[in-house]
């Protein structure tokens, strides 16, 4: 792989710490230092501000706005809508002397800054040595609770180290944002109240409509003076310090979008205030503390190395560092709080790719929620079940019936203003499939099938069959004018990932649909009435899934689409490491005339299907792709480790998932300050249980298959499986596991089935 790591972050179990400020770093590190809640978001930006090189990115989850585009062919769309920053509340003015702090061009040393994983914070100090003399050392607190996903803290303290005087503070609540691309400012009407120490903004976007309250409460000795301007409201005070006497300025703050508008949001927002004013920072760190140490006894992943020697225990701590970003990353962004929201593949940490969910959410990020948070895992497919209606109507667009999920949204309309991946992947609508069958599959919640999922797969399955066309030569089915996951290769004919993830989806939607007509037939009447489902449409679902093109040799290499054996060869080992990302230095069209691959496309079939394909299949097949597959994708390298693990090449394996887990660490795609691959992150998870573990969850009981890098002696995790957690301590020579709450169940390791109860299992590894 061409791609090298580009170290800069301390390694630490625990944190990660920046330690001295380099300006070449800044915005890979407000996107490494981002903190999220599901709700709000915020990059690791200074909250001084000042000319060092920023994306001042502080972000409500759901908050976007809309652009007209031109009018084009019928299918294209002619609207899009994306992510923008909302209220900036660590907005802050620190001046001494008559000098602003400004980390661009004062003098400072001491400089630390910590993401702190078992609290939550991201905490930053230093010294500034004024122009006139004086030492101050500053240090700034922020979190966002994770209880309370109105709620976020901040605390700045001050210690005069040489001096007694005063400091003039400037501090408030701004959406006076501009949006990074289009360099503007996307808020309009805006509502401004100050009293007291206390300051409360109101504002609407341009054409959205949406309405976002938010408001600040001040710990702050002394008298406040208040500003208000266009969209701005600021407190201003002058402290007197004394030498060597620290002290504290507490910043409590509450942002509410929750629906309403108006004198509605208004007068939500100031009860919420009221509420919060009860709540002292110090109390809801505590309770915060609390939330990450219960999320830790569920989704820890420990790792200890195999040899004492410096440099095998080097890499594994800086493992152990990056799956734990993984995991935290992946609490923060979501935990099942509103079905109103989806995983964007930035989250809240930047906005690159506008804030949109992709098809990872259900193909990459569900297991991850599956085994650690089942209740997050349905939200997410709440999301898809109330966004339906949006989906039927992109359908219809494309000149097809049922429905067909958007490739990026926030809202469930299609925002993809590409036409050749809009237009082109139905991976989203074949991960809805197989994230519902995942979903009850693995939950056994059926409750759930019945009353949402048949509905999402009846309409998935029509569009299925609207978009299939019959080969005039072979008479079977396939998909023409298609993109695969891989997105090198546009408008290609028979794409293996899609055909054959198109025929499981029609296979599943017809037994599902056979099964709720037999045991829940009143169930079945009334989908049949909602929808107009006709009789013969099941049988057509059938015909076409049993008469689906899949290319496959008779040695079991399977041709990505037709005509790919056909392409030019090209070394990817010979791409200058300065070339990435391909989509910043080669041009469009260059991409797309060779067989190199962006991500896996073939071989994701075998991660989400395992169970389904031979060994030797597998073997094939990855060793034909693998060379070809330049990893421009985040999600790229854990499956790839997923699979060598399961054909042994335990090396490879590993190397991919020390990229995968720090991925963005070290910023080994050079694009890291745009914001965090957080899809990608549930996806490094999954390379332990999936890859190192052996986990399939696709059989009748769930399989491991456990084996250890060579550089690891351990390995231990945990899993929620139907109401159970399983501990899994893995060593060498022996795997154990404990049922560490429920019933006993059956599981399968290498091969063989047994019964795990209250006594535990001890398996030798083979």
């Amino acid at each position: 792989m061409a791609k090298i790591a580009d170290k800069y972050f301390i390694t630490d179990p625990w944190k990660v710490i920046e330690r001295g400020f380099n300006p070449k770093y800044a915005r890979v590190s407000e996107s490494v230092f981002a903190l999220s809640n599901e709700n709000l978001g915020i990059r690791g930006y200074f909250d001084e501000g000042g000319s060092v090189d920023s994306l001042r990115g502080a972000y409500t989850n759901g908050v976007y706005d809309l652009e007209n585009l031109p009018k084009s062919y019928r299918g294209i769309v002619d609207k899009t809508h994306f992510m923008i920053p909302s209220a900036d509340w660590v907005k802050t003015r620190i001046s001494v002397d008559g000098e602003v702090l400004d980390l661009g061009k004062a003098k400072f040393s001491d400089f630390i800054r910590e993401l702190d994983m078992r609290s939550g914070t991201l905490t930053r100090s230093f010294i500034w040595h004024t122009k006139s003399g004086k030492d101050l050392r500053l240090t700034f607190l922020r979190f966002l609770d994770m209880h309370h996903g109105e709620r976020a803290y901040q605390r700045i303290a001050m210690e005069a180290l040489n001096f007694t005087g005063s400091v003039e503070l400037t501090a408030g609540i701004s959406f006076d944002v501009l949006h990074e691309g289009r360099q503007i400012c996307f808020w309009g009407d805006t509502r401004i109240d100050i009293s007291g120490n206390s300051c409360a903004v109101q504002s609407r976007t341009l054409l959205s409509g949406q309405e976002v309250f938010a408001a600040a409460l001040w710990d702050i000795p002394g008298v406040c003076g208040g500003e208000r301007h266009e969209r701005t409201a600021t407190l201003k005070t002058t402290l007197s310090l004394t030498k060597e006497r620290p002290l504290c300025i507490d910043k409590r703050v509450v942002i509410l979008f929750d629906g309403t508008e108006g004198e509605t949001l208004w007068q939500n927002g100031q009860a919420a205030l009221r509420e919060t004013a009860g709540v002292s920072l110090d109390q809801a760190l505590k309770a915060q503390k609390a939330y990450w140490e219960e999320h830790w006894l569920i989704s820890d992943v420990v790792i200890e190395p195999d040899r004492t020697d410096e440099n095998t225990a080097a890499v594994v701590a800086e493992e152990q560092q990056g799956i734990r970003f993984c995991s935290f990353q992946m609490a923060q962004i979501y935990n099942g709080g509103s079905v109103r929201h989806n995983i964007g593949a930035k989250g809240l940490t930047g906005e690159a790719y506008n804030g949109h969910a992709f098809w990872d959410t259900e193909a990459c990020c569900l297991p991850f929620y599956l085994f650690t948070n089942p209740a997050a895992a349905k939200s997410l497919l709440m999301f898809r079940y109330n966004t339906l209606p949006q989906a039927m109507e992109r359908a219809k667009m494309l000149d097809c019936e049922g429905a067909c999920y958007p490739v990026a949204t926030l809202n469930g309309h299609e925002a993809c203003t590409l036409w050749q991946h809009a237009s082109l992947q139905f991976q989203p609508s074949t991960a809805v499939a197989y994230g519902i069958w995942h979903y009850a599959h693995v939950t056994g919640d059926m409750d759930f099938l019945w009353e949402y999922g048949a509905e999402m797969l009846l309409q998935v399955a029509r569009f299925l069959v609207s978009r299939v066309a019959r080969s005039s030569r072979t008479g079977k089915f396939g998909y023409y004018g298609v993109m695969g996951p891989d997105e090198f290769h546009v408008m290609v004919n028979n794409n293996a990932y899609t055909n054959y993830m198109g025929k499981r989806s029609l296979e599943y939607a017809f037994e599902t649909l056979c099964a709720m007509k037999t045991e829940r037939p009143e169930r079945y009447e009334l989908l049949c009435k909602k929808t107009g489902l006709k009789e013969n449409e099941l049988r057509i679902w059938k015909e076409v899934a049993d008469n689906m093109t899949m290319p496959m040799t008779d040695s079991g290499l399977i041709e990505q689409h037709d005509g790919y054996f056909d392409l030019p060869h090209i070394d990817i080992q010979s791409i200058p490491v300065c070339e990435f990302p391909l989509y910043d230095h080669w041009s469009y069209d260059r991409i797309y005339r060779t067989d190199m691959i962006k991500q896996p496309d073939v071989l994701m079939l075998f991660y989400l299907y395992n169970s389904s394909f031979t060994h030797e299949v597998k073997r094939i097949n990855y060793e034909f792709y693998e060379p070809r597959t330049i990893h421009e994708s985040s999600l790229s390298p854990s499956v790839h480790s997923i699979l060598a693990a399961e054909l042994g090449r335990m090396e490879e394996a590993t190397n991919f998932f020390g990229y995968a887990t720090r991925l963005d660490l070290d910023n080994y795609n050079r694009n890291t300050g745009d914001g965090l691959h957080i899809t990608s992150f549930a996806m490094a998870w999954a390379n332990i249980v999936y890859g190192f573990a052996g986990l399939r969850s696709d059989g009748d009981v769930i399989r491991f298959a456990p084996s250890l890098p060579v550089r690891w002696s351990r390995l231990r995790f945990s899993l929620t499986y139907r109401g159970r957690i399983l501990d899994i301590d893995m060593k060498k020579e022996r795997t154990r596991f404990t049922l560490r709450q429920g019933d006993p169940i059956e599981l399968t390791v290498y091969g063989k089935t047994y019964e795990l109860g209250a006594e535990g299992l001890v398996i030798s590894a083979v």
